[in-house]
């Protein structure tokens, strides 16, 4: 079996609000600065380490785990899955 880092990203689908992001966005505006960023988005990361034969089963695995324990809305929420060699 391989260790692998297996990335979980869970962002809002387009059109959902993200108050955060326009938060961060607004302090930026109201100092000043960085006036070339026009938005910015907030998303949210799980970092795995999994033993497993292959990429391809520890992206299911964690996958699993993922929906098991409803780490996600999937009505809102985009989740990336990226896997990674240790």
């Amino acid at each position: 079996m391989a260790t692998f880092n297996v990335h979980v990203i869970i962002e809002n689908k387009p059109g959902i609000s993200d108050p955060e992001g326009k938060t961060i966005l607004n302090d930026l505006v109201l100092k000043g600065t960085h006036k070339t960023v026009s938005e910015i988005k907030t998303a949210k990361m799980l970092k795995f380490t999994i033993k497993e034969k292959d990429k391809k089963t520890a992206k299911s695995k964690v996958q699993e785990i993922c929906d098991e324990l409803r780490i996600f809305n999937p009505m809102v929420s985009k989740v990336t899955i990226d896997v990674f060699d240790s």
